[in-house]
């Protein structure tokens, strides 16, 4: 380069000045190949993102730098503007947000179920596919309950099947002094939360992705699955560009076309672990 400004006889302050444009052209071309993802715990630890994102750079150049936290704390980082794209699992807050002005759409993606874990012996005699008779069950004898207490979807969701227990007061949550003296929150991710209820034979519900994924199981079996309420819904959202201009929105609507496209909902389908599927895609 320094050769070319020789040739032609470019000073050096104009050398400067052309630098400093190749420098600022070389950090967007960086910006505009890289995005930032809010999501959850779930979908980073099940393995899904490290299976479905290097299909998307393939496929697209643009590289996913994600941030798995609980979804209420992936929410509040899309409200500040700290996320390109925002994938969760709590519609109600999800719809909320949109609501709100702070994204235009809300995209259905994929599903799964939650599941009630603890030991095989089931003390508590929980097991079958009422997951509210369960929790009643767990209250009534003290059973240890590992809860998320993390604002997290899966959190929001234990919290919404608690209040259906009747335990309370009606329209009320349901305070965590009625849920048994077993109950204790870990304000941790889902991993976490299994690894506590496998080293103290206590109760969980989790995701079924993550729970598959999970390793290290010790004497935790599924005992409560196939209840409708269990369903458990993913979707994804680009925050507002209005609001948020410094934001990669064009990178973030390429990730949100790709994973609603067919290309993207049969790698989603095509993700499994010993065979399992974890995710069931359901864009529409």
């Amino acid at each position: 380069m320094k050769v070319f400004f020789q040739r032609f006889g470019v000073g050096p302050t104009a050398q400067a000045a052309v630098a400093l444009v190749l420098l600022g052209a070389s950090i967007l071309v960086a910006r505009a190949e890289t995005i930032t993802m809010a999501s959850t715990t779930s979908t980073e630890q099940s393995g899904l993102f490290a299976h479905m994102l290097p299909a998307f750079k393939q496929a697209s150049g643009i590289e996913v730098k994600v941030v798995a936290v609980g979804t209420g704390q992936a929410i509040d980082m899309a409200r500040r503007g700290d996320a390109d794209v925002l994938f969760v699992h709590d519609t109600a807050a999800e719809e909320k947000f949109v609501a709100e002005g702070f994204a235009a759409k809300r995209y259905p993606v994929m599903y799964n179920d939650f599941v009630l874990v603890g030991p095989k012996a089931d003390t508590a005699g929980v097991k079958g596919n009422d997951i509210v008779a369960a929790l009643k069950k767990l209250a009534a004898a003290n059973a240890p309950f590992v809860s998320r207490g993390d604002k997290s979807g899966t959190d929001a969701a234990e919290r919404r099947l608690w209040n259906l227990t009747g335990l309370g007061e009606t329209g009320t949550p349901l305070p965590n002094d009625k849920k048994g003296s077993g109950y204790k929150e870990c304000g941790c991710g889902m991993g976490p939360a299994l690894n506590i209820a496998a080293s103290t034979g206590g109760y969980v519900l989790a995701d079924r992705g993550t729970w598959l994924s999970f390793k290290n199981r010790a004497d935790l079996a599924v005992l409560v699955e196939g209840d409708k309420r269990l369903f458990n819904q993913y979707g994804v959202m680009v925050p507002s560009a209005a609001k948020f201009p410094n934001l990669n929105s064009t990178g973030a609507q390429k990730f949100v076309d790709w994973v609603i496209s067919p290309a993207g909902q049969a790698n989603i389908a095509s993700y499994k672990i010993n065979g399992e599927q974890l995710f069931f895609p359901n864009a529409r």
